[in-house]
């Protein structure tokens, strides 16, 4: 019986031994050397501190700055445990609203959003992403679109010349990868910190 089960016990051994630590190991390994910025999670640092990461979105809510997409997400109820509460941009608990299209409450708040991004600007056709969440919640990016129609707003309320404020936002218009993977974006972490360094250099 024992020359039977043997085998079995030194093959399992062997796999949790190679997959569960040799490769783990090699391709952080490789990842670390061809990649070190990524592999770190791809942070941004400002002054020697982390502020954020490239790939999770924050919640902006001024008006100098630009917004990113609304974000579904939840998390514990300071007040009670045992309740959730709307925390966007929570990387712990990464989740589409699972709301249908026919939902009521889906329904009002983005109606209510887009209320008052047509109040915001009345000049221009509200992108479908400022009233969207992705599925994951933590979209950093937004479209070009997106991005031009909060141009009036922000100009206005840092004082800045419109065209400048374009100007920014273009530089920060990530093409496709390679050409034809993926959608032009603009990621609203980078675009805010660049606004802001051009507000201070004013």
């Amino acid at each position: 019986m024992l020359k039977e089960i043997r085998p079995a016990i030194v093959l399992l051994l062997l796999l949790a031994v190679i997959t569960g630590l040799v490769y783990p190991l090699a391709v952080t390994g490789i990842a670390q050397a061809l990649f070190p910025k990524q592999a770190a999670g791809s942070l941004i640092m400002r002054d020697g501190k982390v502020i954020g990461s490239a790939l999770i979105g924050q919640s902006f809510t001024s008006e100098r700055y630009f917004h990113g997409r609304p974000s579904a997400t939840t998390g514990t109820d300071p007040a009670d445990a045992s309740k959730t509460v709307a925390q966007p941009y929570n990387a712990a608990n990464s989740m589409g609203s699972n709301l249908g299209p026919t939902n009521k409450a889906l329904i009002d708040r983005v109606k209510g959003d887009l209320e008052k991004l047509k109040a915001e600007n009345s000049s221009a056709p509200v992108p479908v992403d400022l009233v969207t969440t992705s599925g994951s919640g933590l979209d950093p990016d937004i479209s070009p679109d997106a991005a031009y129609f909060q141009i009036p707003r922000v100009a206005k309320a840092r004082n800045l010349p419109e065209q400048a404020v374009r100007q920014l936002v273009e530089r920060h218009i990530e093409k496709p990868f390679l050409g034809i993977i993926g959608e032009p974006h603009v990621n609203v972490l980078a675009l805010n910190l660049d606004l802001d360094g051009a507000a201070a250099s004013r």
